[in-house]
């Protein structure tokens, strides 16, 4: 499951999104890739959720496919197809198709127990991560240091909430 969502991401990146200016939305493909694999740093060995893996031998092969290709792929689409016109509704519901398909993916991913949560993680906390991500994405988009700037406080307040012992080294989780 995990591989075709990679294989359906560049799939829709060759269909769809805006490949002439990659190079508008690489900082922010970059930022994106940051965020996942700083969760996977700071998180090791106390997973707030964990990907089952399908075809790759384990969790953090089949994050570093997600790393590399979804959420790139994932950035271009989404800052690519932002309404430039339109008006607020048209915004509302870009960041709405997001939000479900990412929630949607996801609520297939945990029927399928391809992802399981732990420590108080759930798909809802998911969705409103969501809710968080995708506005993220676009201040990065305009406003990089602001988006960086913002981000410390949103990563601190989750690693409180989840009790995250970050005091601990990674081995000793």
């Amino acid at each position: 499951m995990h591989l075709l969502i990679v294989l359906f991401s560049i799939y829709a990146v060759w269909r769809r999104a805006d490949l002439r200016n990659w190079q508008v939305y690489h900082p922010t493909m970059l930022y994106m890739a940051l965020g996942n694999a700083m969760y996977n740093f700071i998180c090791a060995n106390y997973l707030l959720w964990e990907l089952r893996p399908d075809i790759m031998p384990n969790h953090s092969l089949t994050e570093y496919l997600h790393t590399l290709i979804t959420f790139p792929a994932t950035v271009l689409l989404f800052l690519g197809g932002y309404p430039k016109g339109g008006g607020r509704l048209k915004v509302l519901l870009h960041y709405l198709f997001w939000i479900g398909l990412y929630a949607g993916v996801e609520s297939v991913f945990a029927l399928t127990n391809r992802i399981v949560y732990n420590h108080g993680w759930n798909l809802m906390w998911s969705i409103l991560f969501d809710f968080m991500m995708f506005p993220m994405l676009r201040l990065h988009a305009r406003h990089p240091l602001a988006a960086y700037v913002l981000s410390i406080p949103i990563s601190t307040i989750l690693i409180m909430i989840f009790d995250v012992p970050v005091h601990i080294p990674i081995p000793q989780r």
